[in-house]
Protein backbone atom coordinates (compact mmCIF):
# COMPACT_ATOMS: atom_id res chain seq x y z
CA UNK A 1 0.00 0.00 0.00
CA UNK A 2 1.44 3.34 -1.20
CA UNK A 3 1.41 5.91 1.94
CA UNK A 4 0.32 9.22 1.73
CA UNK A 5 2.82 12.07 1.16
CA UNK A 6 3.02 14.80 4.03
CA UNK A 7 1.42 18.06 2.56
CA UNK A 8 1.70 21.50 3.98
CA UNK A 9 -0.29 22.39 6.94
CA UNK A 10 0.48 25.95 8.68
CA UNK A 11 3.60 25.86 7.02
CA UNK A 12 4.98 22.62 8.07
CA UNK A 13 4.45 19.09 6.21
CA UNK A 14 1.96 16.62 8.05
CA UNK A 15 0.05 13.77 7.72
CA UNK A 16 -3.91 13.53 7.81
CA UNK A 17 -6.33 11.17 9.01
CA UNK A 18 -10.13 11.76 8.90
CA UNK A 19 -12.88 9.64 10.91
CA UNK A 20 -15.96 9.96 11.77
CA UNK A 21 -16.71 13.82 13.31
CA UNK A 22 -12.37 13.94 14.15
CA UNK A 23 -9.72 15.37 10.98
CA UNK A 24 -6.61 15.89 12.29
CA UNK A 25 -3.45 16.17 11.48
CA UNK A 26 -0.26 14.98 12.12
CA UNK A 27 3.72 16.63 11.51
CA UNK A 28 6.68 14.98 9.75
CA UNK A 29 8.80 17.13 11.95
CA UNK A 30 8.27 16.62 15.65
CA UNK A 31 5.62 14.28 15.30
CA UNK A 32 2.77 17.41 16.94
CA UNK A 33 -0.66 16.46 16.45
CA UNK A 34 -2.57 19.68 15.09
CA UNK A 35 -4.60 20.93 14.38
CA UNK A 36 -7.56 18.70 15.09
CA UNK A 37 -10.97 19.79 13.88
CA UNK A 38 -13.87 18.01 15.91
CA UNK A 39 -17.57 18.12 14.70
CA UNK A 40 -20.34 19.57 17.03
CA UNK A 41 -23.99 19.23 16.55
CA UNK A 42 -25.68 21.97 14.25
CA UNK A 43 -22.60 22.00 12.17
CA UNK A 44 -20.28 23.13 14.03
CA UNK A 45 -16.21 22.40 14.12
CA UNK A 46 -13.86 23.74 16.59
CA UNK A 47 -10.43 23.29 17.02
CA UNK A 48 -8.90 23.63 20.32
CA UNK A 49 -5.24 23.05 20.10
CA UNK A 50 -2.75 26.01 19.73
CA UNK A 51 -0.97 26.87 16.08
CA UNK A 52 1.84 29.25 16.99
CA UNK A 53 1.36 32.65 15.58
CA UNK A 54 4.07 31.97 13.43
CA UNK A 55 5.12 30.12 10.84
CA UNK A 56 8.27 27.79 10.42
CA UNK A 57 9.39 29.92 7.46
CA UNK A 58 8.84 33.47 10.12
CA UNK A 59 11.79 32.11 12.02
CA UNK A 60 15.32 33.54 12.60
CA UNK A 61 17.69 30.95 11.72
CA UNK A 62 18.89 28.58 14.19
CA UNK A 63 14.99 28.41 16.03
CA UNK A 64 15.12 24.70 17.17
CA UNK A 65 12.63 22.86 15.23
CA UNK A 66 10.18 22.61 18.42
CA UNK A 67 9.58 25.92 18.00
CA UNK A 68 9.11 26.31 14.56
CA UNK A 69 6.65 23.52 14.43
CA UNK A 70 4.96 24.38 17.93
CA UNK A 71 1.45 23.04 17.74
CA UNK A 72 -1.32 20.83 19.36
CA UNK A 73 0.23 17.73 21.32
CA UNK A 74 3.08 16.29 21.08
CA UNK A 75 5.25 13.63 22.89
CA UNK A 76 8.21 14.36 24.82
CA UNK A 77 11.65 12.51 26.06
CA UNK A 78 12.99 13.33 27.66
CA UNK A 79 10.95 15.71 28.88
CA UNK A 80 12.81 19.66 29.60
CA UNK A 81 15.90 21.00 29.31
CA UNK A 82 18.94 19.38 31.12
CA UNK A 83 22.88 20.54 30.32
CA UNK A 84 23.18 17.05 29.92
CA UNK A 85 21.13 16.94 26.71
CA UNK A 86 21.30 19.08 24.24
CA UNK A 87 17.95 20.89 22.66
CA UNK A 88 14.51 20.89 24.54
CA UNK A 89 12.21 17.98 24.74
CA UNK A 90 14.09 15.82 23.74
CA UNK A 91 14.36 14.12 19.70
CA UNK A 92 10.77 12.89 19.66
CA UNK A 93 9.55 16.43 19.63
CA UNK A 94 11.82 17.37 16.75
CA UNK A 95 13.41 15.30 14.58
CA UNK A 96 11.69 13.77 11.58
CA UNK A 97 9.22 10.80 12.06
CA UNK A 98 8.68 8.59 9.44
CA UNK A 99 5.43 6.95 8.43
CA UNK A 100 5.39 3.36 8.09
CA UNK A 101 1.21 2.36 8.22
CA UNK A 102 -2.14 3.86 8.09
CA UNK A 103 -5.60 3.19 7.14
CA UNK A 104 -8.86 4.65 7.14
CA UNK A 105 -8.84 4.79 11.29
CA UNK A 106 -5.19 5.41 11.89
CA UNK A 107 -1.47 6.86 11.58
CA UNK A 108 1.39 4.37 12.63
CA UNK A 109 5.24 6.46 11.98
CA UNK A 110 8.47 5.46 14.08
CA UNK A 111 11.40 7.23 14.68
CA UNK A 112 14.84 5.93 15.70
CA UNK A 113 16.40 8.13 19.14
CA UNK A 114 19.37 10.01 18.57
CA UNK A 115 20.73 11.31 21.64
CA UNK A 116 20.02 7.64 23.44
CA UNK A 117 19.90 4.30 22.02
CA UNK A 118 16.21 3.13 21.26
CA UNK A 119 13.13 3.51 19.20
CA UNK A 120 9.74 4.89 19.52
CA UNK A 121 6.46 3.84 17.50
CA UNK A 122 3.89 6.41 17.57
CA UNK A 123 0.58 5.43 16.39
CA UNK A 124 -2.29 8.03 16.61
CA UNK A 125 -5.93 6.26 16.08
CA UNK A 126 -9.86 7.75 15.76
CA UNK A 127 -12.65 5.11 16.27
CA UNK A 128 -14.54 6.55 14.08
CA UNK A 129 -17.49 7.61 16.18
CA UNK A 130 -16.59 8.86 19.39
CA UNK A 131 -14.82 12.84 19.31
CA UNK A 132 -12.12 11.31 20.61
CA UNK A 133 -7.95 10.76 19.35
CA UNK A 134 -6.24 7.97 21.15
CA UNK A 135 -2.25 8.66 20.96
CA UNK A 136 0.15 5.51 21.58
CA UNK A 137 3.85 5.52 22.54
CA UNK A 138 5.98 2.14 22.37
CA UNK A 139 9.38 2.53 23.66
CA UNK A 140 11.90 0.04 23.18
CA UNK A 141 15.68 -0.07 23.65
CA UNK A 142 15.76 2.49 26.07
CA UNK A 143 17.84 1.62 29.26
CA UNK A 144 17.68 3.61 32.09
CA UNK A 145 15.23 6.60 34.03
CA UNK A 146 13.79 8.60 32.17
CA UNK A 147 11.22 11.74 32.06
CA UNK A 148 8.75 12.05 29.70
CA UNK A 149 5.39 13.81 28.78
CA UNK A 150 2.61 15.11 26.59
CA UNK A 151 2.42 18.65 25.65
CA UNK A 152 -1.04 19.52 25.00
CA UNK A 153 -1.48 23.50 24.01
CA UNK A 154 -4.77 24.76 24.21
CA UNK A 155 -6.06 28.52 22.57
CA UNK A 156 -8.66 29.92 24.36
CA UNK A 157 -11.31 32.58 22.76
CA UNK A 158 -10.41 35.74 22.43
CA UNK A 159 -14.12 36.84 23.43
CA UNK A 160 -16.44 35.74 25.41
CA UNK A 161 -15.95 33.41 28.65
CA UNK A 162 -15.14 32.89 31.51
CA UNK A 163 -13.60 29.51 30.70
CA UNK A 164 -12.24 26.89 33.52
CA UNK A 165 -10.18 24.22 33.41
CA UNK A 166 -9.62 21.95 36.23
CA UNK A 167 -7.89 18.51 37.12
CA UNK A 168 -8.54 14.99 39.28
CA UNK A 169 -8.08 15.61 42.77
CA UNK A 170 -4.01 16.31 43.51
CA UNK A 171 -1.46 15.58 46.60
CA UNK A 172 1.28 18.02 45.70
CA UNK A 173 0.79 21.49 43.36
CA UNK A 174 3.85 23.66 42.98
CA UNK A 175 4.77 26.38 41.15
CA UNK A 176 8.19 26.30 38.73
CA UNK A 177 11.40 26.92 40.88
CA UNK A 178 14.05 28.82 39.84
CA UNK A 179 15.20 29.80 37.43
CA UNK A 180 12.16 30.21 34.92
CA UNK A 181 10.87 33.38 34.57
CA UNK A 182 13.84 35.73 33.54
CA UNK A 183 13.04 39.66 33.10
CA UNK A 184 16.35 40.61 31.63
CA UNK A 185 16.05 37.94 28.56
CA UNK A 186 12.08 39.29 28.10
CA UNK A 187 10.26 37.08 29.84
CA UNK A 188 8.05 37.85 32.90
CA UNK A 189 6.01 35.60 35.37
CA UNK A 190 3.24 36.29 38.07
CA UNK A 191 3.73 33.57 39.97
CA UNK A 192 6.10 33.30 43.06
CA UNK A 193 8.53 30.51 42.06
CA UNK A 194 9.25 27.35 44.24
CA UNK A 195 5.59 28.33 45.77
CA UNK A 196 3.65 25.08 46.93
CA UNK A 197 -0.06 24.90 47.50
CA UNK A 198 -2.91 22.42 47.94
CA UNK A 199 -5.63 22.83 45.79
CA UNK A 200 -5.74 25.40 42.15
CA UNK A 201 -8.18 27.40 43.93
CA UNK A 202 -6.03 29.11 46.44
CA UNK A 203 -2.37 29.82 44.64
CA UNK A 204 -0.40 32.74 45.79
CA UNK A 205 0.56 35.46 43.15
CA UNK A 206 3.67 38.04 43.33
CA UNK A 207 0.92 40.86 44.00
CA UNK A 208 -2.37 39.68 44.17
CA UNK A 209 -2.50 37.75 47.30
CA UNK A 210 -4.21 34.20 46.08
CA UNK A 211 -6.26 33.32 43.23
CA UNK A 212 -7.81 30.67 41.77
CA UNK A 213 -5.91 29.31 38.60
CA UNK A 214 -8.88 27.60 36.99
CA UNK A 215 -10.13 30.68 34.84
CA UNK A 216 -8.62 31.10 32.44
CA UNK A 217 -7.16 33.58 30.29
CA UNK A 218 -5.71 35.60 33.05
CA UNK A 219 -2.92 37.74 34.24
CA UNK A 220 -1.83 38.81 30.61
CA UNK A 221 1.74 39.53 29.87
CA UNK A 222 2.84 36.45 31.87
CA UNK A 223 4.09 33.27 31.45
CA UNK A 224 4.06 30.87 34.23
CA UNK A 225 4.52 27.33 34.96
CA UNK A 226 2.36 24.94 37.34
CA UNK A 227 2.82 21.37 37.93
CA UNK A 228 0.21 19.16 40.01
CA UNK A 229 0.17 15.65 40.89
CA UNK A 230 -2.92 13.46 41.10
CA UNK A 231 -3.75 11.14 43.62
CA UNK A 232 -2.50 7.52 42.83
CA UNK A 233 -5.80 6.13 41.67
CA UNK A 234 -5.25 4.91 38.36
CA UNK A 235 -7.71 6.42 35.68
CA UNK A 236 -7.28 10.71 35.82
CA UNK A 237 -8.48 13.50 34.29
CA UNK A 238 -7.79 16.73 32.82
CA UNK A 239 -10.92 18.99 31.35
CA UNK A 240 -10.95 22.66 30.43
CA UNK A 241 -14.24 24.33 29.39
CA UNK A 242 -14.49 26.15 26.42
CA UNK A 243 -16.97 27.80 24.23
CA UNK A 244 -19.93 25.50 24.72
CA UNK A 245 -17.88 22.24 24.78
CA UNK A 246 -15.34 20.36 26.99
CA UNK A 247 -11.98 19.09 26.33
CA UNK A 248 -10.55 16.55 27.94
CA UNK A 249 -7.58 14.39 28.41
CA UNK A 250 -7.75 10.77 30.19
CA UNK A 251 -4.56 9.01 31.57
CA UNK A 252 -3.65 6.25 33.87
CA UNK A 253 -1.48 8.02 36.69
CA UNK A 254 1.05 4.86 36.74
CA UNK A 255 1.98 6.03 33.39
CA UNK A 256 1.74 9.89 33.86
CA UNK A 257 1.72 10.56 37.54
CA UNK A 258 1.51 14.25 37.35
CA UNK A 259 -0.22 17.77 35.02
CA UNK A 260 2.03 20.63 34.04
CA UNK A 261 0.11 23.70 33.42
CA UNK A 262 2.00 26.27 30.88
CA UNK A 263 0.17 29.52 31.14
CA UNK A 264 1.32 31.33 28.39
CA UNK A 265 0.05 34.92 27.85
CA UNK A 266 2.42 37.25 26.21
CA UNK A 267 5.06 37.00 28.65
CA UNK A 268 7.84 35.55 26.35
CA UNK A 269 9.31 38.71 24.01
CA UNK A 270 12.25 36.78 22.88
CA UNK A 271 11.97 35.77 19.08
CA UNK A 272 9.64 33.67 18.07
CA UNK A 273 7.64 35.03 21.25
CA UNK A 274 7.96 38.20 20.32
CA UNK A 275 5.12 38.92 23.15
CA UNK A 276 2.57 37.29 20.95
CA UNK A 277 2.16 33.78 22.10
CA UNK A 278 -1.22 34.92 23.84
CA UNK A 279 -4.83 33.04 25.56
CA UNK A 280 -2.49 29.56 25.30
CA UNK A 281 -2.60 26.92 28.02
CA UNK A 282 -0.15 23.85 28.30
CA UNK A 283 -2.14 21.09 29.88
CA UNK A 284 0.64 18.52 29.57
CA UNK A 285 0.34 15.33 30.97
CA UNK A 286 3.71 14.02 32.52
CA UNK A 287 6.23 11.85 34.75
CA UNK A 288 8.84 14.89 34.97
CA UNK A 289 9.77 17.25 37.61
CA UNK A 290 8.63 20.39 36.11
CA UNK A 291 10.54 21.10 32.84
CA UNK A 292 13.77 20.80 34.94
CA UNK A 293 14.88 18.59 32.40
CA UNK A 294 16.27 14.83 32.87
CA UNK A 295 19.05 15.44 35.29
CA UNK A 296 17.06 17.12 37.63
CA UNK A 297 14.03 14.39 37.75
CA UNK A 298 16.69 11.66 37.93
CA UNK A 299 17.33 13.14 41.71
CA UNK A 300 13.45 12.59 42.02
CA UNK A 301 12.72 15.43 44.21
CA UNK A 302 9.07 14.57 45.21
CA UNK A 303 9.15 10.67 45.54
CA UNK A 304 10.66 10.95 49.28
CA UNK A 305 7.55 13.85 50.29
CA UNK A 306 4.94 13.41 48.23
CA UNK A 307 5.47 9.46 46.64
CA UNK A 308 5.58 11.38 43.01
CA UNK A 309 7.84 9.25 40.95
CA UNK A 310 9.30 12.14 38.51
CA UNK A 311 10.91 9.36 36.11
CA UNK A 312 10.32 5.88 35.19
CA UNK A 313 12.70 3.22 34.72
CA UNK A 314 13.24 1.64 30.96
CA UNK A 315 14.59 -1.64 29.94
CA UNK A 316 16.51 -2.34 26.58
CA UNK A 317 14.70 -5.56 26.15
CA UNK A 318 11.34 -4.42 27.26
CA UNK A 319 8.80 -2.18 25.36
CA UNK A 320 6.55 0.43 27.17
CA UNK A 321 3.62 1.09 25.58
CA UNK A 322 2.32 4.79 27.07
CA UNK A 323 -1.20 5.75 26.03
CA UNK A 324 -3.37 9.05 26.27
CA UNK A 325 -7.23 10.07 25.13
CA UNK A 326 -7.88 13.30 24.52
CA UNK A 327 -11.31 14.33 23.40
CA UNK A 328 -14.19 17.15 23.02
CA UNK A 329 -17.72 16.85 23.81
CA UNK A 330 -20.59 19.53 23.69
CA UNK A 331 -22.00 20.87 27.20
CA UNK A 332 -24.54 23.74 27.52
CA UNK A 333 -23.24 27.43 27.32
CA UNK A 334 -23.70 27.80 31.51
CA UNK A 335 -21.81 24.30 32.13
CA UNK A 336 -19.36 26.10 33.76
CA UNK A 337 -16.45 23.99 35.04
CA UNK A 338 -16.00 20.47 35.02
CA UNK A 339 -15.92 19.35 38.72
CA UNK A 340 -15.34 15.86 38.27
CA UNK A 341 -14.82 12.69 35.61
CA UNK A 342 -15.14 8.83 35.85
CA UNK A 343 -15.53 5.89 33.82
CA UNK A 344 -18.94 4.15 33.30
CA UNK A 345 -18.48 0.52 35.16
CA UNK A 346 -19.09 -1.75 31.93
CA UNK A 347 -19.14 0.87 29.50
CA UNK A 348 -17.21 2.50 26.68
CA UNK A 349 -17.85 6.10 28.16
CA UNK A 350 -17.21 8.42 30.76
CA UNK A 351 -19.51 11.12 32.83
CA UNK A 352 -18.64 14.84 33.37
CA UNK A 353 -19.85 16.60 36.01
CA UNK A 354 -20.25 20.32 36.63
CA UNK A 355 -20.55 22.27 40.18
CA UNK A 356 -24.36 22.23 39.79
CA UNK A 357 -24.58 18.13 39.68
CA UNK A 358 -25.47 18.16 36.06
CA UNK A 359 -24.26 14.83 34.63
CA UNK A 360 -23.08 14.76 30.78
CA UNK A 361 -22.26 11.62 28.99
CA UNK A 362 -19.77 11.06 26.78
CA UNK A 363 -19.15 7.98 24.71
CA UNK A 364 -15.11 7.68 24.61
CA UNK A 365 -12.93 4.41 24.55
CA UNK A 366 -11.66 5.35 28.27
CA UNK A 367 -10.65 1.38 28.04
CA UNK A 368 -7.98 1.75 25.72
CA UNK A 369 -5.97 3.35 28.86
CA UNK A 370 -4.96 -0.50 29.20
CA UNK A 371 -4.86 -2.00 32.29
CA UNK A 372 -7.68 0.20 33.99
CA UNK A 373 -10.92 -1.02 35.06
CA UNK A 374 -14.12 1.23 36.80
Amino acid sequence: MKLQTPKEIHGEPAWSLTSGPVSLSLTKRGGHLGPVAFSLPRNRVVEPYSKAPWKPKDCEKGTPPILEVLRGDFFCLPFGVSESVPGVHGDPANLSWRLVKENHTSLTADLRLRQFPGKIRKIVSLDGESRAVYQEHQISGLEGAFNYGHHAILEFPEEGGPYYFNTSPIRFGGIKPPPYDNPPGGEYGALPSGATFQHLRRVPTIREGKVDLREYPAREGFEDLVMVSAKPTGFAWTAATLDGYVWFSLKDTRDFPSTMMWFSNGGRHSPPWNGLHRRRLGLEEVCSFFSDGLDTSRTEPLRKKYGVPCTRTFKADETVSLRIVQGVHPVPKNFGMVTDLRPLRGEEAILIMNAAGKKIRVPVKWSFLAGLSA
